[in-house]
């Protein structure tokens, strides 16, 4: 959904504008902007994903400042998950500053005094969660945003909070957007009681809550990867491969059958992706880590009905009669 696109607004109003905008999205916050005179320019969405918010925003400077007043004042206690996606952003939470780069996430603990900004055009995403979602103790949320970088779930929670604009239109409908939601809250849950080095019982019961998610998450990510397999995953999440197996059992679920269902499912999307240029069909293949191109094609008849040159050249023809093409 649209929010705001100050192209659209007189210059004289864009000021208040944008303050309407950002509250509606988030929490109330003092705006400086960095050149108000000569016009701001911004363009803010929002997508109700699940029980998550999906925000983002592309404008020129600004600064974000929340003091202890918005916080004694607000009524929607909620975490932040920020990404920037354009520029280096500057921030200040809980006494400690530093730089909010693209390849890095930064939590914003909203019922905490903060500052966050830029100098000329910039653009960031945040994932906003209810605070009680989380089920962690305030404590567990403090002083860990600049801690986030270093824990080894960091670029696993990353890779999955970038996705999620991959369509968030398709997500905001889709049946499956509860679920989704409830997978994002686990993984931002365990990377901050991961970044919390607390290492008591708390640690430990969220990460076993956590486990069958992050598993999933973690093995999405290397679906293309050949010697993907029991072993490797099980080494990575530090367990035996026979609690691998249990873990997947009590899920009702069958590891080597979800990742082979996963990898037709990113081959079948690849397959009817249009445009010239397309990889043949054994590179799709290999993409997604069937090393034998003639498996890969038993496997896509079993799962579809279809061979993989069949479902290419359906997909050809449905494009090819669309109203778009005619």
């Amino acid at each position: 959904m649209l929010l705001l696109d100050t192209n659209a607004v007189p210059r004289a109003d864009r000021v208040e504008a944008f303050r309407h905008a950002l509250t509606h999205a988030s929490v109330p916050n003092h705006i400086v902007h960095e050149e108000p005179e000569t016009g701001i320019q911004a363009r803010m969405h929002l997508w109700r994903v699940g029980a998550l918010d999906l925000f983002t925003s592309h404008n020129t400077g600004f600064t974000l400042t929340r003091t202890a007043r918005h916080v004694r004042q607000e009524s929607r206690p909620i975490v932040a998950v920020s990404l920037q996606t354009r520029g280096r952003a500057r921030a200040e939470i809980d006494g400690e500053q530093g730089i909010v780069t693209p390849d890095s996430i930064c939590l914003f603990n909203e019922m905490t005094p903060r500052a966050f900004g830029w100098t000329g055009q910039g653009a960031s995403r945040a994932v906003l969660i209810e605070f009680d979602r989380l089920g962690l103790p305030m404590e567990a949320l403090r002083n860990t945003t600049f801690r986030l970088r270093a824990s080894p779930l960091h670029d696993l929670v990353l890779h999955h909070v970038r996705a999620l604009w991959r369509d968030p239109d398709g997500w905001a409908a889709d049946p499956g957007a509860p679920a989704l939601a409830n997978a994002t809250v686990e993984l931002v849950r365990a990377l901050l009681v991961s970044a919390s080095q607390d290492g008591g019982p708390l640690t430990r019961e969220v990460m076993d809550d956590t486990l069958l998610t992050r598993i999933l998450a973690y093995t999405r990510r290397h679906l293309a990867d050949h010697d993907l397999g029991a072993e490797r995953i099980a080494a990575e999440h530090h367990i035996s491969v026979r609690h691998l197996y249990e873990v997947f059992r009590r899920a009702g679920l069958s590891l080597e059958q979800w990742i082979i269902s996963e990898r037709l499912e990113g081959a079948r999307n690849m397959l009817a992706s249009p445009g010239p240029g397309r990889p043949t069909i054994a590179a799709v293949a290999r993409r997604w880590g069937f090393v034998n191109a003639g498996h890969f094609t038993r496997r896509f008849r079993t799962a579809y009905g279809l061979t993989p040159g069949e479902w290419r050249r359906a997909c050809e023809g449905h494009a090819a009669a669309s109203p778009e093409n005619s």
